[in-house]
């Protein structure tokens, strides 16, 4: 396939070439100075600023400054950062498409990242959207850590454009550069945890390649990941959103709502948090009937990801606790004990504390929270044919 990279230049990330000034605008910015500085507030700028102009390509700024970042981020607000299935990646460092469930709007990519690079298996670039991208400092500062753009404020034939272009980009990424990708199974992360690839996302992988669509999806070597957070900050945010379009059909989200979440994830408390790399799809995929239906055939390649992801989970006392409290019954009892139990109820109660809204309905509430934790216990017992 031949494909021309200037078609990618208002969605790739920046080239080494563009590195020193993309890093004098990040040090100029003064908004982009207060957010590191609510970061790392005893950060000396001067300093940093010497630091970020000894970056000259885009491998030593991931390297060397955003590895460091998160792995700050992780230490400071997480007991643990681990990651499992590393036998699993394929060998000889082959760029894959990693597939995953979406957690935080931040830092699901950006862990993967630092737990592939301490495995030695080497960063991907990450899919970001441009919802997210509210002032231009962050949009110089995701190009400059390797992130490509999705294209999410466009509409009718300018999406579909979007999308061919969007997936050309990965599929020239992972056949001609030689580098993996990151891209969550949906658009937004799923504030229920219930976790399913949406078919317009592989129909997307899909549309860049020139074959049918399993020999289109196997080319990008999809990898599911399942992150699992023992606690995720934005419980309480993401249960806040659903009474909110519970009552008003019609809310949509503000900037400064998705400001506030990508905060609160960075910043809070998510005690352990735990990668697993899972199968590789490709063995599955060539055992399709390529004669189904398209919408069929897509919907068999959505179920093979999330059962992998579903399978792969790693669960905490809190899981078993909430899938409990939801079902009125103790049959994981034996999962935790009554300090777990009550240290739980406690911190559900804290997160439902921070929830300011008109007509408060906290029986609602409490139990989006609860299927936030119980949710992933049960889709896995589905994957396991576990009733």
């Amino acid at each position: 396939m031949n494909i021309d990279p200037t078609q990618f230049e208002d969605i790739r990330p920046f080239t080494d070439a563009e590195v020193p000034q993309a890093i004098e605008s990040l040090i100029a910015n003064q908004a982009c100075e207060q957010a590191f500085r609510y970061v790392k507030p005893d950060i000396d700028w001067g300093t940093f600023a010497h630091l970020m102009r000894s970056f000259k390509t885009i491998k030593d700024f991931k390297e060397r400054m955003a590895y460091n970042i998160v792995a700050d981020i992780a230490r400071s607000s997480a007991f643990s950062l681990t990651i499992s299935g590393r036998s699993r990646l394929p060998e000889g460092h082959v760029p894959c498409t990693f597939i995953s469930n979406h957690r935080d709007i931040v830092l699901d990519a950006a862990f993967l990242n630092v737990t592939l690079y301490d495995v030695g298996y080497g960063m991907t670039q990450i899919a970001i959207g441009d919802n997210l991208l509210i002032s231009s400092w962050i949009e110089t500062l995701v190009k400059l850590n390797n992130s490509f753009i999705v294209k999410r404020s466009v509409s009718g034939r300018q999406q579909l454009q979007a999308s061919l272009n969007l997936s050309s980009y990965i599929h020239y990424t992972i056949t001609q550069v030689r580098e993996s990708v990151w891209i969550a199974q949906r658009e937004g992360r799923a504030k229920d945890s219930d976790d399913k690839t949406q078919s317009s996302i592989l129909k997307m992988l899909n549309m860049g390649g020139d074959a049918d669509i399993v020999t289109n999806l196997m080319a990008l070597n999809i990898v599911p990941v399942a992150i699992s957070y023992e606690q995720d900050p934005c419980d309480f945010l993401k249960a806040k959103e659903f009474q909110q379009k519970r009552d008003c059909p019609d809310f949509i989200k503000s900037k400064r709502d998705d400001l506030l979440n990508m905060e609160t994830g960075i910043l809070g408390n998510k005690k352990r948090v735990h990668f697993t790399i899972c199968s590789p799809i490709n063995p599955q995929l060539q055992l399709l009937d390529r004669t189904l239906d398209r919408n069929e055939l897509y919907n068999r390649i959505a179920q093979i990801i999330d059962t992998e992801i579903y399978k792969h989970y790693r669960f905490y006392p809190c899981n078993y606790i909430a899938h409990d409290l939801l079902n009125n019954s103790g049959r994981f009892a034996l999962n935790y004990g009554p300090n777990d139990k009550q240290q739980f109820a406690t911190y559900v109660q804290t997160q439902l504390d921070k929830i300011v809204i008109p007509n408060k309905d906290e029986d609602y509430l409490r139990a989006r929270l609860l299927e936030m934790y119980a949710n992933p216990l049960r889709n896995h017992l589905l994957a396991q044919n576990i009733q």
